[in-house]
C-alpha cells in the first residue's frame, strides 16, 4: 500500500493516475499485479455500486452515456473481474448492425452469425462500467484511492536525483509525490495542459445529442445507424433484464448534427423531439414512444503530438478524442491502458526505469499509429457522408451495396470493428 511520509505529510507512490473514469480505473486494475504502489485521484465524491445504479423501478433508468464495447474490451473487463457484475446487471450484446445512407439506397448489414460469433459487441452504460471497475480497484491492496479532491497543480523536477520527481498539490492542500503520472483525466486534461503537451485540435462543427428512447417496435438486438449530410444518427439497443425479445424496445441514441441543427433539436419539447427523431430515423423501429432527458456536447477531434514525456504518460481522451460515429472512443482508451500497463510491467521485470522517456516511448510506438489511423478513418467517413456532391453520393451508395455483397471483405471489416 502507498505510504505517507510523516515529515512532509506527502503521500508517496510509484504511479499516480489522474482520473477515475472507466479508463483511469482500468489503468489502476491493469497495474494491480505489477507490485507497484499506485494512487488514483478523482474529484468526484459520488461512489455507487452496480446494484444501486439499477435499483428496481417501474421503468428502467438508463444512463444516457453508453459505450459500444468491442469483444477485446469486454475480455479486458472480464480479466479484471469486472464483467460479471456488469453482465448480471444490465448489458446488451448486439448481434447485428445495419448502416444505410440517408440520401440514397446504399446499405450494409453485418451479422455475428456470419463470423460464428455470439455478438458483434456490447452496449453498456458508462456508469455501470465505472462502478464495476471501482469495485475491483478498491479490492487491490497496492492501490490507494483519493476521491473528492481535484488536482490544483503539477510540478515535475527532472533535474533532481530524487526518485519521486512528480509532485501534485490537491484542492485541500495535500500533496502526492510519485515517479510516474498517468493522465486519464479526459478530453480537457489538466495533466496534458500543465505538463506542456502540444495538442492538435479542430472543431467538427457538430454537436452530439444523447438520450434514451423507447420505440414502437423491438430493436432486434441490432445497432442501427443512418448517415445524413447533417451528421450520423445511431440507435444502440439496450437490454431490460427479465423481458422477452419482443419487449426490448429501449435504445440509446447518439445524434450528431451540425451545431445549428443540434441547438434547434435541443430546444424542442418531448413530443416534437420524438417526431423529429422518428423522421430522421425513417421510423425504422416505428415511432419513438418516449424519450428521457437529453444531453448535448460539442464534438472536437484532439490529438496530442506526443503521448509521453519523462515521468508522464497520457491515455484515453487525454491523448486523443474522435468523432463518436463508430463508438470507438472508450475502446481506444482501453487499448491504451493495456499497452501502457504491458510496457510498465516489462520494464519492472527487466529492472528498467519504467518512468523514463525511453521506456514510455515504447507505449507511444504501440498506440499512436493505430489511433491516428482510426481518427483519419472517422474523419473520412464524416466527409464522405457529409458531402452532397452527386458523384460522391453515387459512389458511396454503390460502395455500400458492393461491400454488402462481398462476404470476405465484410468479415474483415467486422473483425476489425470487433477488435479481433
Amino acid at each position: 500500500m502507498s505510504t505517507v511520509n510523516q515529515e512532509t505529510a506527502t503521500l508517496e507512490s510509484d504511479i499516480v493516475i489522474a482520473g477515475g473514469g472507466p479508463v483511469g480505473l482500468a489503468m489502476a486494475c491493469a497495474l494491480s499485479a505489477s507490485g507497484l504502489q499506485v494512487v488514483l485521484v478523482d474529484a468526484s465524491k459520488e461512489v455507487f455500486t452496480v446494484d444501486e445504479l439499477i435499483a428496481e423501478s417501474a421503468e428502467p433508468d438508463f444512463d444516457p452515456r453508453v459505450s459500444a464495447l468491442t469483444v477485446v474490451s469486454q475480455q479486458m473487463l472480464d480479466d479484471f473481474g469486472a464483467w460479471d457484475a456488469i453482465a448480471s446487471a444490465r448489458v446488451c450484446p448486439y448481434q447485428s448492425m445495419h448502416v444505410w445512407d440517408g440520401d440514397g439506397t446504399g446499405s450494409i448489414h453485418f451479422s455475428a452469425d456470419d463470423l460464428h460469433e455470439q455478438a458483434l459487441g456490447f452496449i453498456v452504460e458508462n456508469r455501470l462500467v465505472t462502478a464495476a471497475l471501482f469495485a475491483r480497484a478498491v479490492s487491490h491492496s497496492g492501490l490507494a484511492l483519493v476521491t473528492g479532491k481535484s488536482i490544483d497543480s503539477i510540478e515535475i523536477d527532472r533535474s533532481t536525483t530524487d526518485v519521486l520527481p512528480v509532485l501534485l498539490t490537491l484542492s485541500d492542500g495535500s500533496t502526492i509525490a510519485s515517479r510516474l503520472l498517468v493522465g486519464a483525466d479526459g478530453a480537457n486534461s489538466l495533466v496534458r495542459e500543465q505538463s506542456g503537451f502540444a495538442m492538435r485540435r479542430w472543431d467538427y462543427g457538430h454537436k452530439a445529442i444523447v438520450t434514451t428512447v423507447e420505440t414502437e417496435k423491438p430493436h432486434e438486438y441490432t445497432a442501427w445507424q443512418r448517415f445524413m449530410p447533417t451528421g450520423p444518427l445511431a440507435f444502440l439497443p439496450l437490454h431490460v433484464p427479465g423481458r422477452e425479445p419482443v419487449e426490448q424496445r429501449y435504445c440509446s441514441i447518439v445524434w450528431s448534427c451540425v451545431t445549428e441543427t443540434a441547438e434547434g433539436v435541443m430546444g424542442l419539447d418531448e413530443d416534437a423531439f420524438n417526431q423529429a427523431l422518428g423522421k430522421a430515423f425513417e421510423s425504422r423501429l416505428g415511432a419513438p414512444v418516449s424519450s428521457a432527458r437529453r444531453l448535448s456536447f460539442p464534438l472536437w477531434q484532439r490529438h496530442a503530438t506526443d503521448y509521453v514525456q519523462s515521468n508522464v504518460a497520457l491515455v484515453g481522451d487525454a491523448a486523443h478524442t474522435i468523432h463518436p460515429l463508430a463508438g470507438q472512443g472508450v475502446n481506444l482508451g482501453f487499448a491504451d491502458v493495456l499497452a501502457l500497463a504491458q510496457v510498465i510491467q516489462q520494464a519492472v521485470a527487466n529492472n528498467e526505469d519504467f518512468s523514463s522517456h525511453q521506456v514510455l516511448s515504447r507505449y507511444q510506438r504501440k498506440r499512436k499509429g493505430h489511433n491516428l489511423g482510426m481518427m483519419a478513418a472517422m474523419e473520412g467517413f464524416k466527409r464522405l457522408f457529409g458531402s452532397e456532391d452527386l458523384t460522391i453520393r453515387w459512389l458511396r451508395n454503390a460502395g455500400l451495396d458492393l461491400t454488402d455483397n462481398l462476404p470476405m471483405l465484410k468479415a474483415r471489416l467486422m473483425r476489425q470493428a470487433m477488435g479481433i
